[in-house]
């Protein structure tokens, strides 16, 4: 795993998601675009890629943070009930503030999704049951608890097809005046890069960081308003993306190691080409339709997600 291959496959994969769509264009027309050309381009393409990129880039490190601040490697806003309190905070603003702008809904998705983060890690806390497997089935456990509730009001407030549209991550809807608010998540990462050493020590447990000087729960604050504050923002305007924050993480930890601020860069990378990768084969499978974000990287994550756990079971 090298930095120039996962650039260059970024590249190139980036160049051919500006000419994969329903609208037929080719690089040789780049320097003869018509009116409707330069507006396909402009409108949805090149949004719809720079969402593609932000969206795998901030996923994947996120995952990475939630992985080293409970100290494992299963552990990830999808397994942890993040992206699902997330989703019951959006259907709350639905309710309460029927015309709320996508900020005021990012809000209230982020109190949802930090107090549903923050309720997982008390139950990390408690559990005396450490195996490695088990803990991200309680998150599972805990988030279909906190989904099934919010498909419960959805129904009761007829709103189950407004909610609908963040069950299932989905670029299609990446255009112009609909993506910026993906653009919060670029300083997220960049604090979550500046705090990477201090994260890697938070992880190695709460009475160690304490011993080193570290203000354990400061650290550990910061890093979980990142994931609730970026899972909130890639939901509302992609919605979910399963399994990203879980299998890019493990995948770099296998050939990088464990070195956080040395990860965050492979992560971010490989969780852009990932889904740049996923979404181009959604589009080309049954083309002209396509296959939502949310269902390839489903299929594909949740098979790497068994590997992950067989592998686990065989070397651990």
């Amino acid at each position: 795993m090298r930095k120039i291959y996962l650039l260059a496959a970024l590249v190139i994969l980036s160049v051919a998601s500006l000419f994969i769509g329903v609208k037929e264009l080719s690089p040789l027309d780049l320097f003869r675009l018509s009116e409707d050309q330069v507006q396909v381009m402009v409108i949805s393409r090149i949004p719809r890629l720079i969402s593609i990129i932000i969206a795998g880039v901030s996923m994947g490190i996120v995952g990475l943070i939630m992985q080293q601040l409970s100290r494992n490697k299963f552990v990830s806003p999808t397994t942890a009930g993040t992206d699902d309190s997330a989703k019951l905070g959006i259907l709350v603003s639905l309710m309460l503030f029927s015309s709320a702008t996508p900020m005021q809904k990012m809000l209230v998705a982020f109190v949802f999704a930090l107090a549903g983060t923050f309720i997982f890690m008390k139950i990390l806390d408690r559990v005396k049951f450490k195996d490695a497997v088990f803990i991200p089935l309680v998150g599972l456990m805990f988030g279909n608890i906190v989904s099934s509730a919010t498909t419960f009001f959805a129904y009761k407030y007829d709103l189950i097809q407004n909610i609908s549209a963040w069950m299932q991550g989905n670029f299609s809807m990446s255009m112009k005046g609909r993506y910026e608010l993906l653009y919060i998540s670029i300083p997220l990462v960049i604090i979550a890069y500046l705090y990477a050493n201090r994260f890697t020590i938070a992880g190695m447990g709460e009475e160690f960081s304490t011993n080193l000087g570290l203000k354990y729960r400061q650290v550990v604050n910061i890093g979980l308003v990142i994931v609730a504050l970026v899972s909130s923002a890639v939901m509302l305007t992609v919605g979910v993306i399963p399994f990203l924050g879980l299998v890019i993480p493990n995948l770099v930890s296998l050939y990088q190691g464990d070195d956080l601020k040395k990860n965050i860069p492979f992560t971010a990378l490989l969780g852009a080409v990932f889904v740049l990768f996923c979404d181009i084969l959604g589009r080309v499978v049954i083309y002209p339709y396509e296959i939502p974000i949310g269902t390839t990287i489903g299929i594909i994550g949740s098979g790497m997600f068994l590997y992950l756990l067989m592998r686990r079971r065989a070397y651990g």
